[in-house]
């Protein structure tokens, strides 16, 4: 469970750092995004989420980080 919130906290800040460093960078960004076509965005949200669990399976079943 520590590890959990360890984990939620680290996400917070990632998400939270571009709007603190770039913040009208991170706008004309986010009028970008609502102007592209739903299709688009789910295929980016696919390899997000793709990529992560990869990231979680190299991380937790390898001893690549040991």
């Amino acid at each position: 469970m520590k590890l959990l919130f360890a984990l939620i906290g680290l996400v917070f800040i990632l998400e939270g750092l571009p709007y603190l460093t770039f913040p009208e960078a991170m706008k004309k960004w986010l009028l970008q995004l609502t102007e592209m076509n739903p299709s688009q965005l789910r295929i980016i949200g696919l390899l997000a989420v793709g990529t992560g669990l990869l990231i979680c399976y190299i991380t937790m079943r390898t001893s690549l980080f040991n």
